[in-house]
């Protein structure tokens, strides 16, 4: 952490960085009232260190803009200038295994047009095609009912 903050960034890194096993999906996170990192180990389980770096080099953009009272958010243009510069990525590849993503299934009732999303959705949400009801199912092979 401190010799790519001090080789990407010419600052030095004063704070603390932990891996955080309770991360999931991100790669890492900064906290900006205590300047603290998280860095997700799965990174290293599923990938190799050339991303753990490019992760650090994200989370340092937030620190040392953070730090210097300039925008450190991803929307803001110095971010996004600074993580270009020192060759950071914006999203890590996918962390989960497989086995650990549960899928939820909803059918139009109308048009009978299949979602798959990883998130439950809203039970007043409609169909995007129809604007049809829809109705959670197992699988993308349920029918509701055969129709």
């Amino acid at each position: 952490m401190e010799k790519v903050s001090l080789e990407d960034f010419g600052r030095p890194f004063c704070h603390q960085a932990v891996w955080n096993r309770r991360l999931r999906t991100t790669g890492g996170r900064f906290h900006s009232p205590s300047c603290k990192l998280d860095f997700n180990p799965r990174i290293l389980d599923r990938y190799d260190q050339d991303l753990l770096v490019k992760v650090i080099r994200h989370e340092l953009c937030h620190y040392h803009l953070y730090r210097q009272g300039s925008g450190y958010r991803h929307g803001n243009s110095q971010f996004k200038e600074l993580l270009e510069a020192v060759g950071g990525i914006d999203y890590v590849p996918d962390l989960l295994d497989p086995s650990e993503r549960k899928l939820y299934y909803y059918r139009c009732q109308g048009c009978h047009e299949l979602y798959e999303r990883e998130r439950r959705i809203n039970p007043r949400a409609m169909c995007g095609h129809c604007l049809g009801v829809l109705v959670q199912v197992e699988g993308p092979e349920d029918d509701l009912g055969g129709s």
